[in-house]
């Protein structure tokens, strides 16, 4: 595509001075730019892409979008906002994917990753060809790929979907980030479904207020559209229960759908029976009225059950077929995930990083557990501060033998994070032992045959970051190592 064609998308149309050269790729990293590439720079919270326009005209790029003048050799395209550009220029180059598949957003605090995954494998079951985009992976059919945030930005993203389009896909479902709509990485993603889960404390060091954290989230709903296309109807699926779905049914033109527990919905679950191996409910419709049988545990599973089953109602799957679907899941990786290796105690690994996610899991624990109930929890360094001592307040209110330890710590120093943490629980028993690994083996050394040990904070992940270190870190297996030490 020639430049003057692509940049044809922008408006007002963008003068250059120059030749017209041929766009072969756009890109935002100098270390990926390619002969044809259009380089974009962005100015990020570290590094300044303008400072590295020289270096991808010496790699090859055809063209530089900046926000200021430039003395290099190729021609120079000044924008008032890269990053705005950057959404409406990746839309256009890769052929606006978004519009040649069904996209399904879901947005929330806690309950993204199980609730679309759970919805992926219902889609899938059906037949379709599915991509699924999130905090664990990419998913184009059967094939992964590594991802390093939650919801990547919107260059990644067109390109992503582009690739979904060229392989088939018919339905792509994502986690969309409040990060990712408050910086608009979203722009140019046309969604017909819009999920949300709930709204509790989280991402206050970037938000600030729970306010603006809403607001944020009310984006997705929003960006929804106005017209009401016949044949391509949009839905925006609201939790009944949580009272920010008020906000967001006054965001949206578009059909609303709901779901709940306590409140009337259109999906709800009524007659529940929670047990240590799974969970039923009666699924409520209309005037129809279906059995549920889980291998999932706890109510915090039913919300994101009902969540996705309220997806598949939309996207016009039977209800019988997503059930059936549903009921087959075991669970999701490092969500309630049992690590078991032969002991005759419980070991749980989840991903509960917020006040409210750990309250649910410890509460969920508490319908079996007739013994101790350890936690070994933190938090993670640079990230909202108010948390923390919320958070060990959860643990000691809920738990037995609460230890506090690392998270990722990032380029904090471990032990002022967890004063943090204990200046929340003065005069309580709990134990701190900064080493992570140390605290694991610790708890599973103290366990007795019926006691439950919950590892919270980073389930699925690989990793710890300690300073600007990346350590192998995966709390499956270092239990798992714990137990067969025993």
């Amino acid at each position: 595509m020639k430049l003057q064609q692509l940049l044809k998308c922008l408006h007002p149309i963008i003068p250059f001075k120059g030749e017209d050269p041929e766009i072969t790729s756009i890109e935002n990293d100098n270390r990926k730019v390619q002969n044809g590439s259009l380089f974009i720079c962005i100015k990020g919270y570290t590094v300044d892409g303008h400072d590295f326009a020289s270096s991808a005209v010496k790699n090859g790029a055809a063209a530089v979008l900046a926000e200021r003048p430039l003395d290099i050799d190729v021609p120079v395209v000044v924008v008032k906002d890269t990053n705005r550009a950057m959404a409406v220029l990746a839309d256009a180059f890769f052929g606006q994917p978004t519009q040649q598949l069904r996209l399904i957003g879901i947005t929330g605090t806690n309950g993204k990753t199980t609730t679309s995954h759970l919805l992926e494998k219902i889609l899938a079951d059906r037949g379709q060809k599915t991509g699924l985009i999130g905090t664990m992976y990419t998913k184009i059919g059967e094939k992964t790929i590594e991802t390093k945030n939650t919801t990547p930005e919107s260059l990644t993203l067109q390109k992503t979907f582009h690739q979904m389009v060229e392989e088939g896909v018919e339905t792509a479902v994502m986690e969309v980030s409040s990060h990712a709509l408050d910086l608009g990485r979203v722009h140019g993603c046309d969604y017909d479904v819009a999920v949300f889960t709930n709204l509790t404390q989280d991402h206050l060091d970037y938000h600030k207020t729970m306010e603006e954290y809403k607001r944020a989230k009310s984006l997705l709903f929003s960006q929804l559209g106005n017209s009401y296309e016949v044949g391509r109807p949009k839905f925006a699926i609201l939790n009944a229960d949580d009272a920010a779905s008020a906000m967001f049914k006054r965001s949206t033109a578009a059909h609303v759908y709901t779901y709940g527990i306590e409140e009337k919905a259109d999906l709800q679950a009524v007659n529940i029976q929670m047990t240590s191996s799974g969970t039923s409910f009666d699924l409520v419709i209309g005037q129809e009225q279906y059995r549920v049988e889980l291998q999932l545990i706890g109510k915090f599973s039913i919300y994101n059950v009902l969540a996705a089953l309220s997806a598949a109602v939309v996207s016009d799957v039977p209800i019988h077929e997503a059930i059936t679907s549903i009921e087959a899941v075991k669970g999701v990786a490092g969500r309630f995930e049992l690590v078991n290796a032969g002991q005759n105690f419980t070991v749980i690994v989840d991903y509960a990083h917020t006040p409210d996610s750990l309250e649910n899991v410890l509460k969920t624990i508490q319908h079996f557990a007739n013994k101790k109930v350890f936690v070994v929890v933190g938090c993670g360094g640079d990230r909202d501060r108010t948390k923390r001592p919320l958070m060990a307040q959860i643990a000691c209110r809920y738990a037995s033998n609460p230890i506090f330890t690392s998270d990722n710590p990032r380029s904090e120093e471990p032990m002022a994070i967890l004063k943090e943490m204990e200046a929340g629980v003065q005069g309580e028993d709990y134990i701190v032992i900064e080493d992570r690994k140390e605290a694991i083996h610790t708890a599973i050394k103290q366990a007795e045959a019926g006691d439950v040990v919950l590892i919270a904070g980073k389930g699925h992940e690989t990793y710890q970051q300690i300073g600007n270190v990346i350590h192998d870190f995966d709390d499956r297996l270092v239990a798992r190592e714990a137990i067969e030490e025993r």
